[in-house]
């Protein structure tokens, strides 16, 4: 299926972060203007995070901006906090136990009311609860990340091995071939969605 006219369909990027874990998504909505709004937020459901916000019933919102660099997409929305801890080598504060990053445009911080249940995703609908703006940098679009993907995350090779991505969330594999069972660690799609890198 060509994606491109999805693409086309205004959002932005985001990193979603609750207790011991934290990922890229670009579904964040405004779903009402109630004092105080409500906001959805879409994650896989086989994303570390999506559990952890079901445990914790409380996540942030970090906006990235335009001159967000491009090893935080990486780190967040490339590896698992079930492996690795995605704040240890950037700049962070707390704010109701929950890391966010510095180096964002702002934060928002929800407190989960509902959660509807779809066939691979769960919407996260949250009460805005606090928020702070740490910049006037303009917000990164998901059109923008798009368009600049292979420059914001250049994949850089392993010592001369293939590098693989997953097209659904931007994991990469390193080796000659994909394994026949291999699933992807981020968003447990098989090999099936794995492209070989230019």
């Amino acid at each position: 299926m060509n994606k491109k006219i999805t693409r086309d369909i205004l959002s932005g990027m985001y990193i979603a972060s609750t207790i011991d874990s934290a990922c890229v998504v670009d579904t964040v909505l405004q779903v009402s203007s109630t004092d105080p709004p409500l906001f959805s937020v879409c994650i896989n459901k086989n994303n570390y995070t999506n559990q952890k916000i079901k445990e914790h019933k409380k996540l942030a919102i970090s906006i990235l901006g335009m001159n967000t660099k491009g090893d935080i997409i990486k780190t967040f929305g490339f590896h698992s906090s079930r492996d690795i801890n995605k704040f240890e080598n950037y700049d962070y504060l707390e704010v109701d136990g929950i890391k966010i990053l510095k180096d964002v445009v702002g934060y928002m911080i929800l407190e989960v009311l509902d959660i509807v249940d779809t066939e691979t995703h769960n919407i996260f609908i949250g009460k805005l609860i606090k928020m702070e703006r740490f910049t006037d940098d303009l917000p990164m679009s998901y059109q923008y990340y798009q368009e600049h993907k292979e420059e914001l995350i250049e994949i850089e090779t392993e010592n001369g091995k293939k590098a693989w991505v997953c097209t659904v969330c931007g994991y990469v594999y390193y080796g000659e071939l994909v394994p026949d069972d291999f699933v992807c660690p981020i968003c447990r799609y098989p090999k099936d969605v794995f492209e070989l890198g230019e």
